[in-house]
């Protein structure tokens, strides 16, 4: 079992930057892949970025390159998503996710076997 606790969403101008955190617990982070996803209201869950357990490589939807950037800390077993040049668009729900195995399929949701609760991002313009 892996629990996962999101925390750093809030209320932002656009253009400003937030950090979001997601904490793991039960087993070691350095054991899977990790991953951030997003729910907007009346949209469905998509992809935002992931991170793999070993290299650490990353992979980022084309809608946050070069504008998010995630990372991991094993030692803290913490995973974290730097938000910059927020947008409106950005407003959503934020729920970051385990995925162990293959590194084919991080951007698809069924990859994940453990998700947190979410965090809220609203971007205000």
């Amino acid at each position: 079992q892996v629990q996962l606790v999101e925390s750093g969403g809030g209320l932002v101008q656009a253009g400003g930057s937030l950090r979001l955190s997601c904490a793991a617990s039960g087993r070691p982070a350095s054991n899977y892949h990790m991953g951030w996803f997003r729910q907007a209201p009346g949209k469905e869950r998509e992809f935002v970025a992931a991170i793999t357990s070993g290299s650490g490589r990353t992979l980022n939807a084309d809608s946050v390159k070069g504008r998010f950037t995630i990372s991991r800390d094993n030692a803290l077993n913490t995973m974290y998503l730097q938000m910059n040049s927020l947008k409106p668009e950005d407003t959503a729900d934020y729920y970051c996710a385990a995925a162990f195995g293959s590194t084919a399929y991080l951007s698809r949701q069924f990859a994940y076997t453990y998700w947190g609760q979410g965090t809220h991002v609203t971007v205000s313009s």
